[in-house]
C-alpha cells in the first residue's frame, strides 16, 4: 500500500462508544481526511458532532454536498442521505434507495471512496448489528487499499465486524484499542 491519503470508517449499533474511544486516540497530528457512517447517529447527525467533538483529538463536522474531504478532519455523514466520494475527492449526497436497510450506508460510502482512492485508502468496520460495510470493504481490499476490522468478540454488537470478514477478510483484525495506535502508525510519517 502507499501512504494513506483518507480513512472511511463504519459503525452501527455500540457505534457512539467505539467512536469515542477510537477518535480520542488518534494523533492531532494526522491529515488523513477521516469520514465516518454511523447509522445510529444518522437521525440528529448535530448532536453526534456535538458528542464526539468532545472527544474526538481532531475536529468533527458534518459532511456537505460538493465540499472537498478536508486534512484532518473527522466528517460524519448526513441524516437521511447516502454520502459520497467523487473522483474529484469531493462528498456527493444521494436519496438512493435505502441499502442493508440503512440510508446512510457503508457500503455506499466505501465503494465510492474505493474507486476515488484505491490503494491509498484505509476502511475500516467497527460494532454493528447488521451486514452493511461487508461489501465496501471488500471493494477496498480488491482496489488495493487496507482493511481493519475490529474483533467480533470486542464489539459490543459482533454482526458487522463478522460480517465483513465473512466476506471481505481484513489485513488487521483487532480489538477496538488497537485500531487507533495502528492507524496512527500507517498515516503518520
Amino acid at each position: 500500500m502507499h501512504t494513506p491519503e483518507a480513512i472511511v470508517m463504519g459503525c452501527s449499533a455500540g457505534g457512539l462508544t467505539a467512536l469515542e474511544a477510537l477518535l480520542a486516540a488518534l494523533d492531532p497530528q494526522l491529515s488523513q481526511p477521516l469520514v465516518v457512517c454511523c447509522h445510529t447517529g444518522s437521525s440528529n447527525v448535530d448532536m453526534l458532532c456535538e458528542l464526539l467533538s468532545g472527544h474526538a483529538a481532531l475536529p468533527v463536522i458534518e459532511a456537505r454536498e460538493r465540499e472537498p474531504l478536508q486534512p484532518g478532519m473527522v466528517h460524519v455523514a448526513p441524516s437521511g442521505y447516502h454520502l459520497l466520494v467523487e473522483p474529484d475527492r469531493r462528498f456527493a449526497l444521494s436519496v438512493d434507495p435505502r441499502v442493508s436497510f440503512a440510508r446512510p450506508s457503508i457500503d455506499v460510502l466505501f465503494d465510492s471512496a474505493a474507486e476515488a482512492y484505491r490503494d491509498t485508502l484505509i476502511g475500516v468496520v467497527l460494532t454493528g448489528a447488521n451486514k452493511d460495510g461487508a461489501e465496501g470493504l471488500a471493494s477496498i481490499r480488491r482496489l488495493g487499499g487496507v482493511a481493519i476490522v475490529q474483533e467480533p468478540g470486542d464489539a459490543e454488537s459482533p454482526t458487522m465486524p463478522q460480517a465483513a470478514l465473512d466476506h471481505a477478510g481484513a489485513d488487521h483484525r483487532l480489538p477496538l484499542a488497537a485500531i487507533a495506535p495502528l492507524l496512527n502508525r500507517l498515516c503518520l510519517p
